[in-house]
């Protein structure tokens, strides 16, 4: 049986970052294998080992945001904490995770996916905030965000799903975030603000 359009995403998703995982961590490998040569290190290498950092962080970020998330995964404070910190080194954005429990992995794509919406909307940089909201079974997410970027429309369209707009392969996330919570059995708030938007759900 054909599975659902988000579930289908997902698996592609998961597929991809798996592919692409091994090999990146082999030149990460070999980085530190020419590192313990005792050499200094060129410019050339310090780029290299910079840009798969960046790219090691990046695929461990979308892999939980865009992979499949198994019915009793769970992710604590430090794992949760470790991806956001690399993934945010030497960029404008930054997160600031509160919550000290550990949450399913479903949970913690919902909120993966609301930040990178947050990071399509904060050409200037700033931080996004990560808070339990109520009974801790429910999230808040706040940050100095352009409710005007990339389009008011998908903003809507995260509390509205009926009034979606056009999403392009950069926005994905718009659509497959109230897609994942409409089949969760939850709707999502969106508060905007001149310089700020809190999404709650």
């Amino acid at each position: 049986m054909w599975q659902s359009n988000h579930n289908l995403a997902s698996l592609i998703g998961s597929r991809i970052c798996h592919d692409l995982i091994s090999p990146i961590g082999a030149i990460c490998n070999g980085i530190e294998l020419l590192s313990l040569e005792g050499k200094a290190v060129s410019p050339e290498l310090a780029l290299i080992s910079e840009s798969v950092d960046h790219a090691n962080a990046r695929i461990r970020f979308l892999r939980v945001a865009f992979g499949m998330a198994g019915a009793h995964q769970m992710m604590g404070k430090s794992e949760i904490g470790s991806i956001l910190t690399d993934i945010s080194a030497g960029s404008r954005v930054q997160f600031d995770w509160t919550p000290v429990h550990e949450y399913p992995r479903a949970r913690v794509q919902e909120v993966f996916l609301a930040l990178q919406c947050f990071e399509s909307a904060m050409p200037q940089g700033g931080t996004v905030s990560v808070t339990p909201a109520d009974d801790e079974d429910r999230w808040e997410i706040s940050g100095p965000a352009n409710p005007n970027r990339p389009d008011p429309a998908l903003w809507q369209g995260l509390s509205d799903p009926a009034s979606q707009a056009n999403v392009q392969p950069a926005q994905v996330q718009f659509a497959l975030l109230p897609a994942l919570l409409t089949e969760r059995g939850r709707r999502i708030s969106v508060e905007t603000r001149p310089n700020e938007i809190v999404l709650r759900f």
